[in-house]
């Protein structure tokens, strides 16, 4: 039986070590944590709806389930060439028939960044979030900002979903408890028309619902620094702020800008169609998701659903490829931007493809729609329930 190193426990990688199993191959997964993070519902740990434990599946339960090794380290370095991978404990593995990377991406520093916090980051900043807005609302009044950064050097590196999500969600918490009034609560983004990658009709309703919900706006002003109390921008003017939740834009992974792998000018590694690494002297290494430069329309992102596209992809590349047979699936015809934008009181369903895109409000029913998912996301990895075609 052929062996495959994973590396990466996030969404691209379990759903790599899952699919992989199915073919029959013997799987070890590396994650630098025991548990999945189910990043998409995380939104709703600093509000209090969900607890940290709600968004987390033990990586040792889908072990068991789905019959894959599991090593918790973190990747230290890589010697492709090799075939020889090194981690923080000291431990190296290699001689492995092929290697699935998927281990996200970095995040690229700003000067203060350490006065933010991201409920992108790592997922126990989701409890620092939650424990900063517990002391706002006891203080009766004050100022949040919320935002998102872009990296220049590669436009698919972006998380902004998350950022409007958040702020919705918290507007909705200072409003049921009837103090909504007493806070300003501000959008911020170094773009122009931030969300325009959802399409125009989209980034219209948006900024409506920012009106309505009596939201600043702050665009279009490159990121200076952050201080304790605010934002300051490229002109000097500064956004004052007693909390700031900010995502940094994802950068190229720090191990493989450190290795001989060919990457894009912000550091993804990077790859074919089929998720196969453009590597010289390697041709059994595969990458997936964040950690990828993806290729494609400038309106392309970085999702979860995407990156569980390239596993299945991968698995199912590795096994043609074992049979002979060059019938490769691509992920560039499944790019497309799909989420459910909570609002904590509804959502909106955001689509956008090659050729269409749309915002759909889905009052109450869409809230209830994502709990959903995250519940349908926990069970069918655990093998409780049947998973959805396509999904």
């Amino acid at each position: 039986m052929k062996t495959i190193l994973i590396i990466g426990g996030g969404f691209a990688g379990l759903e790599a070590a899952i699919f992989l199993k199915k073919e029959n191959y013997d799987v070890t997964l590396v994650s630098d944590r025991d548990y999945f993070y189910i990043y998409p519902t995380s939104i709703w740990v600093p509000t209090r709806e969900s607890e940290f434990t709600d968004v987390c599946v033990d990586l040792n339960e889908l072990k068991d389930v789905h019959g894959f090794k599991l090593i918790i380290d973190k990747l230290s370095n890589i010697d492709a060439k090799a075939n020889n991978y090194t981690f923080l404990s000291g431990e190296e593995l290699k001689g492995f028939d092929y290697v699935v990377l998927a281990m996200g991406s970095s995040k690229l520093h700003h000067k203060g960044l350490e006065h933010t916090l991201s409920i992108c980051g790592a997922p126990e900043t989701s409890l620092d979030i939650r424990a900063k807005i517990d002391e706002i609302i006891t203080k009766g009044s004050g100022k949040i900002c919320f935002g998102f950064g872009g990296n220049p050097r590669d436009n698919s590196a972006v998380r902004g979903g998350p950022a409007f999500e958040l702020l919705f969600n918290v507007h909705h918490l200072l409003k049921k408890k009837g103090i909504r009034d007493n806070y300003e609560l501000t959008f911020f983004a170094p773009m122009a028309q931030p969300g325009k990658r959802m399409g125009a009709k989209s980034l219209e309703m948006l900024e409506k619902f920012f009106t309505k919900l009596n939201i600043k706006q702050h665009f279009g002003k490159k990121i200076k620094s952050f201080e304790k109390d605010g934002i300051i921008f490229e002109d000097d003017s500064k956004l004052y702020s007693d909390f700031t939740m900010f995502i940094p834009a994802g950068n190229g992974h720090e191990v493989i800008q450190n290795s001989d792998f060919p990457t894009n000018e912000a550091g993804f590694i990077s790859i074919d169609d089929y998720c196969q690494v453009t590597h010289s002297e390697a041709d059994n290494i595969y990458a997936i998701g964040d950690i990828t430069a993806l290729e494609g329309d400038e309106w392309r992102a970085k999702q979860g659903h995407i990156a569980e596209v390239m596993a299945k992809n991968v698995a199912h590349n590795i096994k043609q490829r074992d049979k002979g047979v060059n019938k490769f699936k691509g992920y560039q015809e499944h790019l497309n931007i799909l989420c459910v934008m909570d609002s904590g009181d509804g959502a909106a369903f955001v689509y956008r493809d090659a050729k269409k895109s749309f915002m759909i409000p889905l009052p109450i029913i869409g809230h209830w729609l994502k709990k959903g998912w995250g519940s349908y996301c926990r069970y069918s990895k655990l093998g409780k329930i049947p998973r959805i075609p396509g999904m």
